[in-house]
């Protein structure tokens, strides 16, 4: 048997690992510094290749691939999303990724990105959020308590300074969950029995439902002037939140427009309807927001960069760690001409 050489090897980050990783860094500050990531790859905008996922659609879920490169470093994401999943026992989105040396080609990092697809849509909501939020806002309403909703909550309140959760999902047992997880966040949480009732006296109304189907999550008489939406679930081509009015009466942020016109709750309005990129707003070159009275909307649908700014973190973060393992992932012949001779020495 051959013994793998430092260049076959490719670090690579199980769940297990992961989980030890969000400990040992704390789940709140690893979501803020995927934040710092994220807002600092937005910078560069320029620098990134821009392209929409590549996506495979079914009639139970659809399968992406989700690639970028910033000259130097390569990545992509594979992510699944099957809301019949849960009802089988499985999660409805699984996730993994890969970094590479553009100049040779090879990978410097392979993760699983179930937990950390997750942290970085967190992350990514409440960076969008400390630009666009009513400033002084304390209170979000959280709705849909599946699985990514104590993340949002949790990264609201570590970025956005929310105090004041208030939970609705259709299964009282999901909102049960969240409140539960979150019982000792530094949370207040408020169980609520309707979406009329959760985003009362909300400054934040974040909506985050599975179902693959055009919905109306939030009507157009439920959303007062004022506030931010976070809408996450509108993900693909057929799946919204959003009573089509609501759109209309507020200023709309995005990711990246070619992507979100086709998956996000825009795709419901005209090709040219004005929307305002992040990477914008984030630059200074456009305002977010401009008054109290405006409503901001993110339509977020989730990009490739932010999973390459998630990626970096966690190469950065296993440094000098043992939260990884060695992957023998890459043939090292002695001769790189002779893959054929490796093998046969191999026997």
């Amino acid at each position: 048997m051959l013994t793998p050489s430092d260049k076959a090897l490719v670090p690579f980050v199980s769940v297990d690992n992961m989980m030890r990783l969000v400990h040992h860094t704390g789940l709140e500050a690893m979501i803020t510094r995927i934040a710092n990531t994220i807002e600092a790859d937005f910078l560069r905008w320029d620098a990134f290749d821009k392209t929409p996922r590549v996506a495979s659609h079914s009639d139970v879920g659809v399968i992406e691939l989700m690639p970028t490169s910033d000259g130097d470093m390569y990545g992509f994401k594979y992510v699944n999303g099957h809301p019949k999943n849960t009802a089988e026992g499985l999660q409805t989105v699984t996730a993994f990724g890969l970094l590479a040396d553009v100049q040779s080609g090879y990978p410097v990092l392979l993760s699983e990105m179930t937990l950390l697809t997750a942290l970085r849509t967190a992350a990514m909501s409440a960076l969008a959020a400390k630009h666009l939020a009513p400033e002084g806002a304390t209170t979000m309403a959280m709705v849909g308590n599946g699985a990514q909703s104590e993340f949002q909550c949790r990264a609201f309140k570590a970025i956005c300074g929310i105090d004041t959760v208030r939970l609705y999902d259709i299964d009282p047992a999901a909102t049960a969950k969240c409140a539960r997880n979150l019982a000792d966040s530094g949370l207040t949480v408020i169980p609520c029995t309707t979406g009329q009732e959760a985003i009362e006296g909300a400054q934040i109304i974040t909506t985050c439902t599975a179902d693959k189907q055009y919905a109306t999550i939030l009507t157009d008489n439920m959303v007062g002037s004022g506030v931010h939406i976070n809408a996450i679930g509108g993900d693909c081509p057929g799946k919204t939140e959003l009573h089509k009015d609501i759109l209309h009466r507020s200023d709309i942020f995005v990711e990246f427009p070619p992507q979100t016109r086709v998956e996000g709750e825009i795709q419901a309005l005209p090709d040219d309807h004005p929307v305002t990129e992040l990477h914008d707003v984030f630059a200074g070159r456009t305002a977010g927001r401009t008054s109290d009275k405006q409503i901001t909307l993110f339509d977020s649908v989730g990009f490739a960069i932010e999973d390459f700014s998630a990626l970096r973190t966690v190469l950065d973060l296993i440094k000098g760690t043992d939260m990884y393992d060695d992957l023998d992932m890459l043939a090292d012949p002695d001769d790189p001409r002779d893959l054929y001779g490796m093998l046969q020495r191999s026997a």
